[in-house]
């Protein structure tokens, strides 16, 4: 089956998403619930760019108190333990140390902003901020020499590119078309809508009806629109300029052992995250530089790479090197410009949506937006397409689960999400009890009740077929090309999971080496009922 055999005659739907990354794929997922047909299309693989980047917290954004964005926090804050209900597998409660020291943000204005933090939304399962004494306690142990007390307050951390992939799992499975590795090339308005172009990576092409237009495409929203979308007499659309900001991140070997991570203050004012990272590092972020040229070729720089050496070394026992760093990523964010001129750290995370009447045709332009907001922007965007259809339907995102986050029927009295976790992994243990320890744990992480699909009717582990890499099997890679649309080792090793990280380069090579083998019939056809877009 062809990805041109997806969309029925002569490809119409009703709403065709561009960009595959968080926003996009909420927005696919929020109108593919309502009834609509639903067309998402990606040019790379699901959250290939920004949207697998982050710092991997679901927060309300503490610094952003200072720029006076009460607004954006408050949103962020509502939707923080949404998110957590939401997929518990994914997604968790964290604590964050906020140390204090000399030349940093005073201990009042620090309590003040946490006080700020903890009631301008309601809180229902996330603990208060508390004040506590470094000595002696394990929080201040992986600390500097002379760091006496912190704040400790709550957060959430999220699984960034998983959360993509299950809201595009949840897309297809309620009518969405996926369509990866996919590339929107043009979209011409007329009467009845839009009529677009698509292109696959071999190069083969479609036309493609939509009665509505989305364009998600992030860091692109501005030059996809200039270079691809036109009126009905062909001349190309304005754009709304964005600001592009570049934020990078390194991984070193852990530098703490407990589960809490670390809000360090920097003495140009910026704030980096340590977080607990993959069981056996520490992950720091993030820089903030401006930003041209092309996204997709986006890397850290040495002076971004010394510069959170440095910052992290002033508050850590052990100081972190450059030659301590095992990885780096880094994304570009779309920052609304709001203010030309001011720092990067100052532009607003906030979003905007922009529906705009194009000769009759309805388009919607997604500026902006943060992680923890995606639910909610899909949702207004959502509210507003439907009534631009002529279509209202009620919203229902707020309190579904995503795919592998209803635990209801494995844990008996569901409470908290975290209680509902560990009882989930306790039943999953009874079921599975030949399964090792670790490979449980993550398997659960990943996947939540999904993991199921991934076992299947295995009753050993040999069932699971040869250990492509340590702790990669092959009914795991089938799974994950079948129905999660992995097509290269780098999706696998570095978006659907991490498993990069603990690998070396021949053992990454064999994973690739699987990739390219052909697959079977009833795989191959299973696996291309999904795609990929801007992300």
């Amino acid at each position: 089956m062809s990805n041109e055999s997806l969309v029925k005659e002569p490809g119409d739907c009703d709403v065709l998403v561009v960009g595959g990354g968080v926003n996009g794929s909420g927005i696919a997922r929020d109108l593919a619930g309502r009834g609509h047909r639903v067309l998402l299309c990606e040019r790379d693989d699901l959250a290939a760019h920004t949207s697998s980047a982050s710092t991997k917290l679901v927060h309300g954004g503490l610094r952003y108190l200072e720029h006076r964005e009460f607004r954006l926090v408050r949103h962020a804050l509502q939707e923080r333990e949404v998110l957590l209900r939401s997929a518990p597998h994914i997604m968790r409660a964290m604590r964050f140390v906020v140390p204090l020291a000399p030349g940093a943000r005073p201990a009042w204005l620090v309590r003040a902003g946490l006080f700020l933090y903890d009631h301008l939304a309601p809180r229902g399962i996330l603990p208060p901020t508390q004040s506590i004494d470094l000595r002696g306690d394990e929080l201040g142990a992986a600390l500097a020499a002379g760091l006496t007390h912190a704040f400790v307050y709550s957060d959430g951390w999220v699984d960034d590119a998983r959360l993509v992939v299950l809201n595009a799992i949840d897309a297809k499975e309620r009518g969405a078309t996926v369509l990866t590795r996919t590339e929107c090339v043009q979209a011409s308005a007329h009467a009845q809508g839009w009529v677009a172009r698509l292109r696959e990576a071999g190069g083969a092409q479609r036309e493609v009806r939509a009665r509505a237009l989305v364009n998600a495409t992030g860091p692109w929203a501005d030059s996809w629109l200039g270079d691809c979308v036109r009126d009905a007499h062909g001349a190309p659309l304005h754009s709304r300029p964005l600001r592009l900001v570049k934020g990078s991140h390194i991984v070193v070997p852990r530098r703490f052992s407990h589960d809490h991570g670390y809000l360090f203050q920097n003495l140009d004012g910026r704030v980096i995250f340590a977080l607990p990272y993959e069981r056996e590092f520490t992950l720091i972020g993030t820089t903030e530089l401006e930003f041209t040229g092309d996204a997709r070729g986006v890397r850290i720089e040495p002076g971004e790479i010394d510069y959170l050496c440095q910052q992290a070394s002033r508050w850590l026992r052990e100081p972190v090197r450059p030659h301590d760093v095992r990885w780096t990523y880094s994304g570009v964010r779309p920052l609304i410009e709001d203010e030309p001129g001011s720092a990067a750290s100052a532009v607003t995370r906030d979003y905007a949506l922009q529906l705009r009447e194009v000769e009759g045709a309805p388009l919607l332009n997604v500026w902006g937006g943060k992680i923890t907001t995606y639910r909610r922007l899909s949702e207004e965007a959502a509210d507003e397409i439907s009534a631009r259809l002529g279509e209202r339907r009620a919203a229902w995102t707020r309190t579904a689960s995503l795919p592998g986050g209803d635990l209801r029927e494995w844990a008996a009295s569901p409470s908290r999400p975290d209680e509902d976790f560990a009882r989930f992994l306790a039943a999953a243990a009874r079921r599975w009890p030949w399964l090792d320890a670790g490979l449980l744990q993550r398997y659960a992480r990943s996947y939540g009740t999904r993991m199921e699909r991934v076992l299947a009717d295995a009753r050993d582990a040999g069932d699971l077929g040869a250990q492509v890499a340590p702790g990669l099997h092959e009914a795991e890679l089938e799974y994950l090309v079948r129905e999660e649309w992995a097509r290269t080792s780098e999706d696998v090793l570095w978006r659907r999971s991490k498993l990069g990280l603990h690998i070396d380069a021949a053992q990454a090579r064999e994973v690739a080496s699987w990739m390219g083998q052909p697959r079977s019939p009833l795989l191959s056809e299973s696996a291309r009922s999904g795609g990929r877009g801007e992300s």
